[in-house]
Parts: structure tokens; C-alpha cells; sequence
């Protein structure tokens, strides 16, 4: 087995690696690889704007991938806990500070939550269920009884109402539990523990089927124990879903796209942050740039004033995209935005350390594109007030 540390936005690291592991690697799309194009034998290996753990499986070899992120775990959690909008991690007393790797940190997290939730017993609930049965219980289905049984008057093909613990929250956290224990992360021995304790309290639940969409559920005063654990645990299968097999190529792992993390947390906070203002906020917000409604675009974060006209666009962006020969892509972008919007001016927000506070006058188009640098590698009170401070800003420089 070959293990492999990054960290994330760090440079390519030059690897020995057998050719085939190199292939592999690059085919995986886990990580950025290819050949040294000086040493026989090597590869150079960079993180690709994912964090977490993969395992990366070809014929008799295997190699372990783990990236670390740049900013604090603790840090990496809040981001993560918000954007599921539930702000379970804000203040919880669960401590995490010591992991370096978010894995580890992600299943320590969960162990508690989800131990939390079935301290008191685990949940049951009705669920339909199909039986064939000697006794009446709630209601034929006929068509499978003249299929099954040809007229014959037993067995019953019914269908009724049961009472059971296998029901779609203890499905959710018994698949996390299941999910963590497969990642390929070096987990603390407690965790693993606390684990193996949650997967034997849910022996007798069905889990879910590897791949497979996560069920809905929905917040009552009944499930309210489970509320917690539910959305860590759509977080932990959801980022343990890159499990694929590309020819006789395998790869399974929690990864984090860390765009689409910051993208989330700014989206969500600015229209968290703008509640009490008039209008409303849409994300992701579709709107056409040309009159014949071809050229479709989506702006991350439009503010809409209470007449429903757009009265201020932004972006989220991890760092600032520099494609071949479009270095200034992000001020293109925001200059469609603005203009397809009506706007006179636009904001672009980026992780601190990924681009700086800015302004752009676009020439004879009347159109302001604002650079704003968010610092992630802070207490979350005090990033929250940076986002107050920055939705003012939107409102005020529009």
C-alpha cells in the first residue's frame, strides 16, 4: 500500500510512484497527477480543491490519499455545519481542535451526536410493509395476489402499517456509521470504538444501499433528538459518495469540494445576513445575459428589492480562477453578471490568502466590480460579523 499527505493549495509534491500507481491516480480524478517530465519514475502529485481521505484501488495495489486543509479543522467544520444549515457546530463541546485531518475529526463529531440521539432508545415509526400472510392485516393488493397466486385464497398478498425501528433516520445514522468505518483514514482508536458501539446498536437496521440517493426526512417535534446527527449524517454519506469504479480502477473516500464549501458558507451567511433588510435573496439565481435567452447565467447570491428588481450580485470564490490566457476570468464573469442584471456594480468575494481587497471601473460601461477578502482562519463569531459588515457593504455600494 502506498500512503500519500497533501495539503491543500500547497505545490505539486515530486512522488516515486510505480507507473501504474501514477495512471491510477491520475485516472481517479481524487488528486492532480502526471509523469515528472525529468525523472524517470516519478510523478508529481498536487491536492485538486478537495480535502478529506480516498483510497484509490488497482489490481493488487492500493494507495491512500489524505489532504489536509489549510485553515483549521475546527474552522473547516463550522463551514460545513453551516452550509446544512443547522449551526450544530457553532459551539459544540466536542473537541476536535486536536485532529489535523478532517476525517478524523468529521467521525469524533458524529460518534457524539449520533450516541446523543439513541441514549434514549432508538426511534421507531410506521412504515408500509408487504407481507404474504395466512392472516387479514390491512389492505389486499389484489394485482399481486392474481399474479403471485392465481385465485388461489392463501397465502394474502396485504399490505399494512408496521411499527419498527427501521425506519429512515435510524437507516441515515446506521449508514454513517457504517460509511466512516470504510473511509480510509487513520481514526482514533476511541472513535473507532464509538463506532463499532453505534453499528451494533443498529444491527437489526437495514442500511442503504451503497450510491443510492439519501431518503428525505423531515424535522418534528418527534425526531427533534435526531436532528443533530440526521444532517451530520447526510453530510458524512454525501461526501463519501465519490465511490466509483472507472474500469478496474476503484476509489472510495470522504473528499470535500472546498469551492463548493466556501461558496455554500458565503451564499447562506449573506442571505442569513440580510434577512431583516427589504427584498429577498435568491441563489444560484438563473438569468439570461443575451434578449434571445441563450447565452444562461447564475449568479451565486442576488438581493432583490421589494419591487423584485435586482439591487445587488455577488460571487463566492474560493480563489481567484486564472484559466490559460483569461487571467482576470472572475471580473469577466461578475461584468456579465452586472450587465445582465441592470446593475451598476458587482462584488466578488474570496478567501483571504487567495486574492485581495479591490476595485475595478469597467471603461465605458458605467459598471463597478468590488474584491472583498474574507478571512476564514477566525472564531466564527467574529467571521459571522465580517459577514455583516460585507452584506452592509453589498447593500450600500450597489
Amino acid at each position: 500500500m502506498i500512503n500519500l499527505s497533501l495539503t491543500e493549495n500547497a505545490p505539486a509534491r515530486t512522488v516515486p510512484l510505480p507507473d501504474v500507481a501514477g495512471r491510477a491516480l491520475a485516472h481517479s480524478g481524487v488528486v492532480d497527477a502526471s509523469p515528472h517530465p525529468d525523472r524517470a519514475g516519478c510523478w508529481q502529485v498536487r491536492a485538486n480543491g478537495t480535502i478529506g481521505a480516498a483510497r484509490i484501488s488497482t489490481g493488487d495495489d492500493a494507495i491512500v490519499v489524505r489532504i489536509t486543509p489549510k485553515v483549521p479543522i475546527a474552522r473547516v467544520l463550522f463551514l460545513l455545519g453551516y452550509r446544512r444549515s443547522s449551526r450544530i457546530l457553532l459551539d459544540d463541546p466536542v473537541p476536535v481542535t486536536d485532529e489535523r485531518e478532517l476525517v478524523p475529526a468529521v467521525a469524533r463529531l458524529y460518534a457524539a451526536q449520533a450516541e446523543h440521539a439513541v441514549q434514549q432508545g432508538l426511534m421507531h415509526g410506521y412504515r408500509e410493509a408487504d407481507e404474504a400472510t395466512h392472516v387479514m392485516r390491512g389492505r389486499l393488493r389484489h394485482s399481486d395476489q392474481l399474479r403471485l397466486h392465481h385465485g388461489r385464497p392463501l397465502p394474502l398478498e396485504v399490505t399494512h402499517d408496521e411499527y419498527t425501528p427501521d425506519i429512515t433516520e435510524n437507516r441515515l445514522l446506521a449508514s454513517a456509521a457504517h460509511a466512516l468505518l470504510r473511509i480510509p483514514a487513520e481514526l482514533p482508536e476511541d472513535v473507532r470504538v464509538r463506532l463499532r458501539r453505534l453499528q451494533r446498536r443498529f444491527a437489526e437496521i437495514t442500511p442503504l444501499p451503497r450510491g443510492c440517493r439519501l431518503p428525505a426526512w423531515q424535522p418534528t417535534r418527534l425526531n427533534a433528538r435526531y436532528h443533530h446527527a440526521l444532517r451530520l449524517a447526510e453530510l458524512v454519506l454525501r461526501g463519501a459518495s465519490i465511490e466509483h469504479r472507472p474500469g478496474d480502477l476503484t476509489a472510495h473516500g470522504f473528499l470535500v469540494d472546498t469551492a463548493k464549501l466556501f461558496e455554500d458558507f458565503v451564499t447562506i451567511a449573506l442571505r442569513d445576513a440580510l434577512a431583516d433588510y427589504p427584498g429577498h435573496s435568491v441563489l444560484q439565481d438563473p438569468c439570461h445575459l443575451d434578449e434571445g435567452n441563450t447565452i444562461s447565467l447564475a449568479p451565486d447570491f442576488v438581493h432583490y428589492d421589494p419591487e423584485g428588481k435586482p439591487s445587488t450580485v455577488a460571487d463566492a470564490k474560493y480563489k481567484a480562477e486564472r484559466p490559460s490566457g483569461y487571467p482576470n476570468a472572475d471580473v469577466y464573469q461578475m461584468l456579465a453578471y452586472c450587465v445582465a442584471l441592470g446593475l451598476p456594480a458587482g462584488h466578488l468575494v474570496y478567501a483571504a490568502g487567495n486574492a485581495t481587497h479591490g476595485t475595478h471601473r469597467v471603461r465605458g460601461a458605467g459598471i463597478t466590480i468590488h474584491q472583498h477578502a474574507l478571512e476564514l482562519d477566525q472564531p466564527p463569531p467574529q467571521l459571522l460579523e465580517d459577514i455583516g459588515v460585507l452584506a452592509r457593504r453589498l447593500i450600500e455600494r450597489s
